[in-house]
């Protein structure tokens, strides 16, 4: 088994992915309910159910214990780094820079440096644990348990050791699915992380540092959550938090609520040490049944996908929009061809629900969406001009790679002014301008528009910038195109006074001007 000093521990996703800092205080955490669940989760969900316990009872963690750890199994994994990387040298002794630096960076969070080298081809150890859930030998773990794993072994607690073969894996879910040639194991009994509730007691058994079967307990501590990092999990799961005790060795081990049934899969932690800090983050159970299923099925994940790029709706996009509170996913933009535009979903919508579910904050969406399988039908509710419309929606599929929403003809107005003049505001300070030929290639502007060339001494805007082409404006929940800079001021100018306008915009992502992000920002105008 791996020892504590190995690094491999202070490596793998669950917890490294806590290791690599994110924001002032180097915080990573890392989100996708699923109604349709595979027949392994509902055979699964459909349990017997057990009473809760009542308010104020600490569980039997003994009895939960000694019922449940024969059925968690601890797993070991080696593979070979920089096995089949090209070479950067025709020197077959020099060590490939990209396989060291890669190996640094995500490790150790820096370059190899000057001097430093390591072989070409090393083994790595690691391991994580994981649990029976079929007495013919199916385990679920994590998929950054068994990823690129030249071997899998698995112990049990009666020290029997079996090599696995990995049937499925989805990086996605971070759920992976692994088979080893035995019967007649204990199986765990599946539990419904729906009725989980914040403050109720959780268990997690697993091999945290290599120490085997280890059980630790803590309690819910939120539901929902959604990643602050770059995780590649973070906008499909919504993790569990609680504060049972995970670490490195963790990962891919059940946690149980007080009855004793996996409700979820320890996956990360949030941390500023590499350890434990009462942060800990489980994959619902649920959802990773459903993958499970599908893995076993064919070995592919099929997802929802609508085709729209969103955004989060503030308190003052909230104003602007005439909702009377900020919730909601905004459309930012939408794909051509996709299944969002094939519906009548619009940029400067706020999608309000989905297949009935309330999008309370904009990250609830792509879980719901993508919960959804390709071609299936899908209602979805949007705010609109002041008004809810609902819109009937056929799935495309979702494909893992990174999407660049095609930009529509932005106006939308083909009655705008052969030429237009430049124009400033005196109620936020701003300087305007008519776009140039460049910009309106680059940010597919093809009529109207207005540049923001500069901000006055005395402006008060707060989130526009220089260089900003608006397109649209949004006040009390409608909408009008900007046919020009003059018209743009116009529209300022028959503002309310302390109201909010949200303002759409291309803004380059490049000094160059070649690449346009498309966005509402949201200023107040002055009392």
């Amino acid at each position: 088994m791996p020892s504590d000093n190995n690094p491999e521990f202070s490596v793998k996703k669950s917890i490294i992915a806590s290791l690599l800092a994110v924001g002032a205080l180097g915080v990573t955490v890392a989100a996708f309910t699923t109604p349709n669940l595979s027949a392994v989760a509902q055979s699964s969900l459909a349990a017997q159910s057990v009473a809760p316990l009542p308010a104020g009872s600490v569980p039997d963690f003994v009895a939960l214990y000694e019922r449940n750890s024969p059925s968690v199994v601890s797993i070991s994994v080696s593979s070979t780094i920089g096995r089949n990387r090209p070479r950067a040298s025709d020197d077959d002794s020099a060590p490939d820079p990209g396989d060291i630096n890669e190996f640094f960076r995500r490790y150790f969070g820096q370059g190899q440096g000057p001097g430093r080298s390591l072989p070409r081809n090393f083994r790595r150890q690691g391991g994580g644990s994981g649990f029976i859930i079929s007495a013919d030998g199916l385990i679920v773990t994590n998929s950054h348990v068994v990823d690129d794993a030249d071997e899998v072994v698995v112990k049990l607690t009666d020290k029997r050791e079996f090599k696995a073969k990995v049937l499925g894996s989805d990086k996605r879910t971070d759920v992976a699915v692994i088979k080893i040639n035995a019967t007649g194991l204990p199986a765990v009994k599946i539990g419904n992380p729906a009725a989980l509730k914040v403050g109720e007691w959780v268990a997690a058994i697993g091999q945290p540092l290599g120490f085997e079967s280890t059980l630790t307990a803590g309690i819910v501590s939120a539901k929902g959550r959604a990643s602050r990092g770059n995780d590649a999990t973070g906008d499909l799961v919504p993790f569990i938090q609680h504060d049972a005790a995970v670490n490195p060795g963790n990962s891919g081990g059940p946690l149980f609520n007080s009855r004793g049934e996996v409700v979820a899969i320890n996956s990360m932690i949030a941390t500023v040490s590499g350890g434990f800090q009462g942060i800990s983050f489980a994959i619902p159970i649920d959802l990773a049944m459903d993958v499970v299923g599908q893995l076993r099925a064919g070995g592919a994940i099929k997802r929802g996908m609508l085709g729209v790029s969103i955004g989060p709706v503030t308190r003052e996009l909230a104003d602007a929009f005439g909702l009377a509170k900020p919730e909601g996913a905004l459309v930012a933009s939408v794909t051509k061809g996709s299944a969002a535009e094939k519906a009548g979903i619009k940029e400067g919508d706020v999608v309000l629900k989905f297949n009935d579910r309330v999008v309370e904050d904009s990250r609830d969406l792509p879980r719901y969406v993508t919960s959804v399988r390709p071609g299936t039908p899908a209602k979805v509710q949007v705010w609109r001009d002041g008004k809810t419309i609902d819109l009937s929606v056929k799935l495309d599929e979702f494909k893992d790679t990174t999407r660049v929403a095609a930009a529509d003809d932005a106006s939308g107005d083909k009655d705008a002014p052969a030429k237009a003049e430049a124009a400033s505001d005196t109620r936020l300070g701003l300087k305007l301008r008519p776009l140039n030929a460049k910009e309106r290639a680059a940010a597919k502007v093809a009529h109207g528009g207005a540049v923001i060339a500069d901000l006055s001494e005395r402006s008060t805007v707060e989130a526009l910038t220089p260089g900003d082409i608006v397109i649209s404006v949004m006040r009390k929940g409608k909408s009008s195109a900007v046919n020009g800079p003059g018209q743009l001021a116009e529209l300022i100018k028959g503002a309310d006074k302390g109201s909010t306008i949200a303002f759409r915009v291309k803004r380059p992502t490049d000094r160059a001007g070649g690449e346009y992000a498309e966005l509402f920002v949201p200023e107040k105008v002055p009392e």
